[in-house]
């Protein structure tokens, strides 16, 4: 049975120092790259069916140092839209909301955990038709990536706050008896 590998896309400044970044369009840092190298090492020769991008161009470097071809860029990959907390940390946000959750609360002037959630309902639907000629591989980031693991097998968006997710880390969504929605593999190193 085919199966669906997420890939988070590697390093860059502002994920190396826990700074949301959804719509700034950061380049890879030179420990990113080569974790993006790693991660296609790691896919062993795999071939896939269709290889589906965020827009980010920090998703579409790590596609290509993975050694992968990205056959459609698809804008429902893209991170959590985070408003006026692009850029910030969670330490930062937190001075002004100490109750702050990004899973509960979503983010002013971006987007709720049930807008992602619809997002990436999407792109796993699109996943599932594809998958029938072959594994998929999803290359995208750290938040988005999560809902989806959350929403494949079941959960609301913010059970993807259960999920972490490390950069250039492979997951793998898979099925069990050939129907069931289960996570095969999870925040493995690249």
């Amino acid at each position: 049975m085919a199966e669906i590998v997420l890939i988070r896309h590697g390093q860059t400044e502002w994920s190396a120092n826990r700074r949301h970044t959804s719509y700034t369009d950061l380049e890879l840092t030179p420990e990113g790259e080569a974790q993006a190298r790693r991660a296609g090492q790691r896919l062993g020769g795999r071939t896939f069916a269709a290889v589906l991008s965020s827009p980010r161009r920090r998703a579409r470097r790590t596609a290509e140092l993975a050694g992968l071809a990205v056959t459609e860029v698809v804008d429902d990959l893209a991170e959590w839209n985070y408003g006026e907390y692009e850029g910030l940390t969670t330490k930062q946000i937190r001075v002004d909301r100490p109750d702050w959750s990004l899973w509960a609360d979503g983010c002013p002037g971006g987007e709720a955990p049930e807008q992602v959630g619809s997002r990436l309902d999407r792109v796993l639907a699109r996943a599932r038709e594809l998958v029938a000629d072959g594994d998929v591989a999803l290359i995208g980031h750290g938040h988005s990536l999560r809902v989806a693991g959350a929403r494949w097998i079941g959960l609301p968006p913010s059970g993807g706050g259960l999920l972490k997710l490390d950069t250039a880390t492979l997951s793998v969504l898979g099925f069990e008896h050939a129907v069931e929605p289960v996570l095969t593999t999870w925040n493995a190193p690249g």
